[in-house]
């Protein structure tokens, strides 16, 4: 069988995991397909092993750049051509990874959703052998998704472009709204869904109510071992837990999208060899982490949806092996849930007067600007017009979901170079002994025109290339900079605004329901299930989570804070909350149903007779001739 070859060849498994084989059965056959797969399900191999079964190139949708480049590495070292596109890289780089997609045998294009629009891309395109598309994390392209990306939309486009090209659209978390919304949004021929369980197992759900959450994190940490991830809010918080850590003998490192990019590889390789124990970190470390061993996920701060949570409490136990998914509540953290909601979404008058700022601030004309491109400074920016840091960032969001603006919290910026000596000078320094020649030869090899202008290189690829590792290679270009043989700026991530149309007198900035009062409402909706999440002592913490996105069926986990306080009780109001919801979600066709079908529910036979008894009672259901019948 084809797939299976492919899978053994290039990726050494012997057999398909869950429904893995169906969803690649199906887009292998021109089907539109969603594959809803939790954290760890194996998204990659349902793309990747039909694209090789394949002719063509498969485009691969994302916008995580770390999780593009890391994928393309590890496809290329397994021998297969890959490559990706993405903001930072220049024209001429661009053009020729498209052109070598078009005639050099690639099976996998990787491209950030804003470059789909692009006219180089466009005017390519057509000339590709596209086997289908991929779009990972395709829950940003539902304006109800908790993390609604308007460049998504553009994929919409894209498939005008070739009609007659399957989809597979991937992701980890999306409520049976959304689900729907993906399809539709993605112009599906015909629905196709298919659902692995977001159960864990070996996930323990705990919430831990306490008025010292330092201490709290401390005595959790030193009582369960193993590598952990400790998620805050902002990025002074990430400093200072670590720092506290680090006091209290537990070796911690911070990271959030503000730190410059080496020392974010740098601390992330650290953590994922064990030198670090503990990441503390912003929502910007894990996507793409690949560490199987993660114990625990200690949440210092409440996210802001049961998506976000899942996600993030995800990376711990990829291994299969017991791990802890921790949430910390005060009595305080409530009143800061729902301070986020008018923070997310301040008063319009308040966006249209951010958006009449920006023209200030850039000294744009009514009328002109389309297609001007800034980095950005969001801090000094709001001490120059005295404004608040969160509502501003927010507002800058909402102008670009309404399509006035493009702001990016983090645009990539790749390194750069160019020679400040001549050729014969270089010869002239030359050193057979050491890196630094070895470096030299292999940018010539590697690249031309760098003593003409500066070129964008990728010191991963130099690294391999060399056969120099990644830190003595920073070092060499360091001195090479410090000697004056180059001019070297090592790539960079910093929050830039573009102008995606003319500027608009600001009483004529429209910002809609759709974009405005209807995500306001569901995001308070999130929060409300978060607070719920939070403060139930009556819920299984996994069927909570489970129910969310649509499954009702599942049984209780047995192993989160609520399951072990009731699991001696006879039938506590945990154990009748959980058995109500299933019973009633089996009988809410409203046709009678067997007491024979209530032995597929995961209801304990010891409990089953006084549950029975007690929805009698309060009229829920009627059970007669040993059929039984919803009347709720």
């Amino acid at each position: 069988m084809e797939y299976q070859r492919v899978l053994r060849e290039y990726f050494g498994y012997d057999s398909f995991r869950s429904i893995q084989e169906d969803i690649i059965r199906s887009i292998g056959s021109g089907r539109d397909t969603l594959g809803l797969m939790p954290t760890g399900g194996g998204k990659s191999i349902t793309f990747q092993v039909p694209a090789l079964a394949m002719p063509g190139i498969c485009i691969v949708i994302t916008p995580l750049i770390a999780l593009m480049k890391d994928q393309v590495a590890k496809l290329r070292e397994r021998g297969i051509k890959a490559t990706a596109i993405y903001s930072g890289m220049s024209r001429d780089n661009i053009v020729a990874a498209l052109d070598n997609c078009i005639l050099g045998g690639y099976k996998f294009l990787y491209i950030s959703p804003e470059r789909l629009t692009s006219d180089i891309f466009l005017t390519k395109l057509h000339r590709m052998q596209v086997s289908f598309i991929t779009i990972d994390e395709s829950h940003c392209i539902s304006q109800w998704g908790y993390d609604f990306r308007p460049s998504y939309l553009a994929i919409a486009d894209i498939r005008k472009q070739l009609p007659d090209i399957p989809i597979l659209a991937l992701t980890a978390t999306a409520t049976p709204e959304v689900v729907k919304d993906i399809q539709h949004r993605l112009q599906f021929r015909k629905e196709n869904v298919f659902r692995m369980s977001f159960e864990r197992k070996n996930l323990n759900y705990i919430v831990r109510h306490t008025e010292n959450k330092e201490a709290e994190m401390l005595h959790i940490l030193s009582s369960v071992q193993g590598s952990a991830i400790v998620y805050v809010r902002n990025r002074d918080k990430t400093r200072e837990i670590a720092r506290l850590l680090n006091d209290h003998g537990i070796s911690a490192a911070f990271y959030h999208a503000g730190i410059d990019s080496r020392d974010k590889d740098k601390r992330q390789q650290q953590w994922t060899m064990g030198a670090t124990r503990v990441m503390v970190a912003t929502n910007a470390f894990g996507m793409g982490i690949d560490k199987p061993d993660v114990r625990m996920v200690i949440h210092y701060e409440m996210p802001d949806s049961p998506e976000a949570y899942y996600q993030e409490a995800g990376r711990a136990g990829r291994d299969g092996l017991t791990a802890y998914a921790v949430l910390l509540y005060t009595p305080d953290d409530k009143r800061k849930l729902s301070r986020r909601v008018s923070d997310n979404y301040p008063d319009k008058e308040f966006i249209r007067g951010i958006y009449e700022r920006l023209g200030y601030y850039y000294q744009m004309a009514v009328g002109d600007g389309e297609g001007c491109h800034y980095d950005f400074d969001l801090h000094e920016f709001c001490r120059a017009y005295h404004l608040p840091l969160v509502q501003t960032e927010s507002a800058l969001r909402l102008l670009t979901q309404a399509g006035y603006i493009h702001y990016e919290e983090e645009e990539e910026h790749t390194s750069r170079l160019r020679f400040t000596v001549q050729r014969d000078e270089l010869y002239r320094r030359r050193d057979d002994s050491d890196d630094t020649d070895t470096l030299i030869r292999t940018l010539l090899r590697l690249y031309s025109g760098v003593f003409s202008d500066y070129v964008f290189i990728d010191e991963k690829f130099i690294s391999e290339m060399s056969g120099i590792d990644l830190e003595p290679l920073y070092e060499a270009l360091l001195g090479l900079g410090r000697a004056r043989v180059i001019h070297y700026i090592p790539r960079r991530t910093c929050p830039s605004v573009t102008f995606t149309r003319k500027r608009v007198d600001t009483d004529r900035v429209v910002i809609t329901p759709a974009i405005y009062e209807e995500r306001k409402e569901s995001y308070a909706q999130r929060i409300e299930a978060m607070k719920e999440y939070a403060l139930s002592e009556n819920q299984c913490r996994s069927r909570m989570l489970l129910r969310y996105f649509g499954e009702h069926t599942a049984p209780l986990c047995q192993v989160c804070d609520n399951c072990r306080k009731h699991r001696h009780t006879p039938l506590s109001e945990l154990h009748y909350r959980a058995y109500r919801e299933m019973l009633l979600h089996l009988l809410s066709d409203g046709a009678p149903h067997s007491t024979e079908e209530l032995r597929t529910l995961p209801i304990d036979d010891t409990q089953l007779k006084p549950f029975l008894q007690r929805l009698i009672e309060e009229e829920a259901i009627v059970l007669q001739d040993g059929m039984v019948k919803s009347l709720a």
